[in-house]
């Protein structure tokens, strides 16, 4: 059984993030930010969401992962920091239903979400520069960095809220997130 650790960075979807993996017959657990990398075991992370850069304690730990790992908002942002990107404040802030349009249908995260989806998302923050080795595979009209992937390091990242029930087909954007973790898994040595 495939086995996810939610990396709780005190956001108030956390919960959402769990439970979504749970129902789709993951061993899930959630973790504490605060937890070191070398105390927990999965086949994948996911660095949830939350209020600021000044709460993500170890987070960035995870990136070192030899798994796949999934950043969802405020870990989307992270992912983009500590890897070499850049975030600044969003021009359209808060809450809203949004138009992603997805750059890429091979994209193992989000290519069969395309053409476009429509997605719960928070623009206080957003990544404005991909870091190395990373290629945009979505935006919209409000944020032109609404997703991003390293397929070689698996590394992905969405700026919108999948774990909603306000976003559609976010359980696919889980479900694509947790074959990825299989393969990789089937692929180790």
């Amino acid at each position: 059984m495939t086995r996810i650790v939610v990396v709780d960075n005190h956001g108030q979807f956390t919960h959402l993030e769990h439970r979504t993996l749970r129902d789709l017959g993951v061993d899930v657990e959630t973790v504490d930010n605060d937890t070191p990398l070398a105390e927990t075991e999965a086949d994948g992370y996911v660095l949830s969401g939350g209020p600021d850069m000044d709460r993500v304690g170890r987070a960035a730990e995870y990136l070192e992962a030899d798994v796949p790992v999934l950043g969802i908002c405020l870990g989307h942002q992270l992912m983009a920091l500590e890897l070499g990107g850049r975030v600044e404040s969003g021009e359209y802030g808060g809450y809203a239903d949004v138009t992603v349009r997805i750059d890429s249908e091979d994209d193992p995260l989000v290519g069969s979400l395309a053409p476009e989806t429509r997605v719960w998302a928070s623009h206080a923050d957003e990544v404005v520069e991909v870091p190395p080795g990373f290629e945009r595979t979505a935006t919209s009209d409000v944020c032109d960095i609404e997703a991003m992937s390293d397929v070689e390091n698996d590394r992905y990242g969405v700026q919108w809220h999948p774990e909603v029930a306000h976003t559609e087909r976010g359980e696919e954007l889980f479900e694509n997130f947790v074959a990825r973790c299989d393969r990789v898994a089937a692929e180790a040595p």
